[in-house]
């Protein structure tokens, strides 16, 4: 495992998370719940949703002020654990 040394980041960055769901799953308020949880002062202007061609899915991407690795590896375990998430890039 990568410790902060060897991380090609340097803390503190802009980070973008791009998450997917499906569109009448309003999972969207859970992501940002959840990415509140990790960074607290989120700020709602660095969020951006995309709908699908169809309307079907959407995607959101959350530019974060990442402080550390473990912040985002804590950050990406919680977002893919959620079943209302398709898709965390």
């Amino acid at each position: 495992m990568m410790d902060e040394q060897d991380s090609l980041l340097e803390f503190p960055c802009e980070f973008p998370l791009k998450v997917m769901g499906r569109s009448d799953s309003g999972f969207e308020a859970t992501a940002l719940t959840i990415v509140r949880r990790h960074v607290p002062d989120f700020d709602i202007d660095a969020m951006r949703c995309v709908a699908s061609r169809e309307g079907n899915y959407l995607s959101v991407t959350f530019v974060v002020q990442a402080t550390s690795r473990s912040q985002l590896d804590d950050l990406y375990r919680e977002l893919t654990a959620c079943k209302d998430l398709l898709m965390v890039i």
